[in-house]
C-alpha cells in the first residue's frame, strides 16, 4: 500500500519527523512518498515541478498520512488533504486519510482540535484523526488488509 506523507516540511525538524515517520511506516512495509525527498533530489523547486511531482504522487497513494502539528495547519498539507479527498470521491480503491496530530495546543482546544474545521471534516469523512504514530500505523495498517 502506498502512502502519501504530508505535512510541512520548511525546517530541519520538520523534515526530521516527516523522515522518521516515514522510517516506521518503510518498517512496517508501507511504501511511502515523501515530498522533500523527491523536491531536494531534483533540484528543481519550482512551482510546477513540484505540483508535478506532488499530483503524481497523491495521484498514485492508496492512503494519506497528514502531520496536523502546529499553530495551525501547514497550507500544502491542507491543501493535499483536500486533493486526496477528491480523488477518493472518484476512486473507491483510494483508503482514507490519517490526520496525525500530535501538537500539544490540539488538546486544548476540544471539539476542532484547534484545527480548521473544514480541514477536519475533509479528514473525518475520509478517515480519521489520531494523537500518535502508533494510532496511525495501526488504522493504516487495517485499510491494508
Amino acid at each position: 500500500m502506498r502512502i502519501y506523507l504530508a505535512g510541512p516540511l520548511f525546517t530541519p525538524y520538520e523534515r526530521g519527523f516527516l523522515d522518521a515517520c516515514a522510517a516506521r511506516l518503510r518498517e512496517e512495509g508501507f511504501d511511502v512518498f515523501v515530498p522533500h525527498e523527491h523536491a531536494l533530489a531534483l533540484g528543481d523547486t519550482s512551482a510546477d515541478v513540484i505540483f508535478t511531482k506532488d499530483w503524481d504522487g497523491l495521484y498514485n497513494a492508496d492512503a494519506v498520512l497528514a502531520i496536523l502539528d502546529g499553530p495551525q495547519t501547514d497550507d500544502g498539507t491542507a491543501c493535499e488533504i483536500g486533493i486526496f479527498y477528491t480523488l477518493m470521491l472518484w476512486n473507491p480503491t483510494k483508503k482514507g486519510i490519517v490526520g496525525l496530530l500530535t501538537d500539544l495546543r490540539g488538546g486544548r482546544s476540544g471539539e476542532g482540535h484547534g484545527l480548521n474545521l473544514f480541514v477536519e471534516g475533509c479528514i473525518d469523512a475520509g478517515g480519521e484523526i489520531v494523537d500518535d504514530l502508533d494510532a496511525a500505523v495501526a488504522v493504516l495498517a487495517g485499510w491494508r488488509k
